[in-house]
């Protein structure tokens, strides 16, 4: 189970909506289950349909992280106009082990998704999402 506090669940739509019509993406940072930070970061591909985080702003969140002592739970991003399901390039490329992928989706902009996976070697696990008060 991944624990998000509710703002920083409020800010992953926020990012999503932002960056409509295309896909946004970051990382969650935390320790055990519980996410404390949010990260968002520049889609370089500019695209709708996938994303690649900016290589140097990986390398800074990273350092953020050690420097506060905290782990790299999750990647997001979102999906502007489709399920909040992984698709087949997200599971190809799904190469972090160990942290959830999470999407955001705004197929339903009045009521966006928000949703984890585990991925490993290909295989998808949905994993539940607890929103807690912060």
């Amino acid at each position: 189970m991944l624990k998000i506090p509710d703002s920083i669940h409020a800010d992953l739509i926020a990012h999503a909506r932002e960056g409509f019509p295309l896909e946004v993406c970051g990382i969650l940072g935390g320790t055990g289950d519980t996410v404390s930070a949010i990260y968002p970061m520049t889609n370089t591909d500019a695209s709708n349909e996938h994303f690649m985080m900016e290589p140097r702003e990986q390398f800074s969140v990273v350092k953020d992280l050690r420097a506060k002592g905290l782990s790299m739970l999750a990647i997001y991003h979102s999906h502007p106009e489709t399920p909040a399901r992984p698709s087949q390039e997200d599971i190809k490329l799904a190469l972090t082990p160990l942290v959830s992928y999470v999407i955001i989706s705004l197929a339903d902009p009045t009521n966006p998704a928000v949703k984890s996976y585990k991925i490993h070697d290909g295989n998808v696990e949905p994993e539940p999402i607890e929103t807690i008060k912060h």
